[in-house]
Formats: structure tokens, sequence, C-alpha cells
């Protein structure tokens, strides 16, 4: 059955903020006299649990925190980090492939609208785009709810389209609903378990969309 349809995830996948938010949270730790725990990172990265289980997590080590306080200058040292950021390596190229193929594509993320779609813009990238489906209006992965919505959204069979993800949540949200999946870690997730995964890539340049396309 030829592919009709890619799906992505955004944070990791499309452009590396990951690297940027833990960055951005081990400094607010090491601020608190105390390091962040990569495996309690990974517990979470890929969902929508991050920000009240990193909050959680330095509460324990610095009691009578004040989330609602630091939340704003978490969120800015992010922003700064990603000033300069583009698209990861490749990612281009695999949009223009789908385009000059015919094969609509989609946005499903765990972050809110209100984070990814300003992202895809700033990125240039907004316009490649069918639907974005993100997680303030969708079950945050690894539900498979937010693939299951970008199916609906693009009108296509959970068959004739390839997830792209750099989590095993998101593998795990892909697969329930029925998608091949790439994985294509980022240089924060690599050492992660993917064996859910149909296909494993190092990276986006490491082989052309046509070869997947042709699998």
């Amino acid at each position: 059955m030829p592919t009709r349809a890619l799906v992505f995830d955004f944070d990791g996948t499309l452009a590396d903020t990951e690297s940027a938010v833990l960055q951005s949270w081990q400094a607010v730790f090491r601020e608190h006299g105390t390091e962040l725990p990569l495996d309690a990172w990974y517990a979470v990265i890929g969902t929508q649990r991050t920000t009240p289980a990193m909050f959680a997590l330095l509460a324990e080590h610095s009691p009578g925190i004040d989330p609602e306080a630091l939340r704003p200058r978490t969120r800015a040292h992010v922003l700064r980090l990603l000033e300069n950021l583009g698209p990861r390596e490749g990612v281009l190229g695999y949009l223009e492939t789908a385009r000059e193929h015919g094969i609509k594509l989609a946005v499903a993320s765990s972050s809110s609208g209100a984070w990814v779609n300003p992202h895809l813009e700033r990125l240039g990238i907004d316009g490649y785009f069918d639907a974005v489906l993100t997680g303030d209006l969708h079950k945050a992965k690894p539900d498979p709810d937010l693939y299951l919505a970008a199916l609906d959204a693009l009108g296509t069979a959970a068959e004739e389209a390839i997830a792209f993800e750099d989590t095993p949540h998101g593998v795990t949200s892909a697969k329930a609903a029925g998608l091949t999946c790439v994985a294509v870690p980022n240089a924060i997730t690599r050492s992660l378990d993917f064996g859910l995964a149909d296909v494993v890539l190092p990276s986006f340049t490491a082989k052309p969309l046509e070869a997947l396309l042709s699998r």
C-alpha cells in the first residue's frame, strides 16, 4: 500500500528543542543546589508530564518553592536557548520530498499549540503541514489519540502513514495507533530503547525519504 501521509512529532524530532529544555531545567536544579537526575527526565520525555514532574521533583529537594514564580523564568531561558535553533539536519529535505510526491503532512505533538505553532512558523516550516495536532486538545503520548486525530485530519488510514519520533513514548503512541514508526533519536534520546520502532535512523540524513517510501 502506498504511503499517503507522514506524521512528525515536534520537540526533538523536527527541531531539537529538547536539548534546550533539558539545559534549562538542569540550570534550575543547580540554582537550588541539586542535580536533575537524567532517569527522571527520560521517564517523562515526550509526554505532557514534563513540567509538573520537574517541579514536583524540585520540590522534594527544595520544599517551599513556588512553581508559578519560577515558570516565566524557566520559559524565558528556554526561548533564549532556542533563538538560533533551526530544523534538525535533513528535515527540510524530507518535507520537500513529501511535497514533491503529493504526500500529506501533519504534526502530532504532546506540547501545546501555543508552543508548537509559533516554533513551526519561526523555523519557516509551518506551510508544509496540512494539520497540526497538539496536546492541549488531545490526550498526550503515549496515548494514541494524537496520531488517531492526525489520521482523521489527513483522511488517511494508519496503513498509509509513517510516523517520525524521537522518544520511546512517542513510538508507543504511533504504534498503538497502527502507524509504521521511524525513530530518529537526537543527542538527548539516542541511548534509550527504541525496540518498538519499525526503523531506527541516527539522523534524517542517514537515509533519503524515497528509501523509506519504497520499503
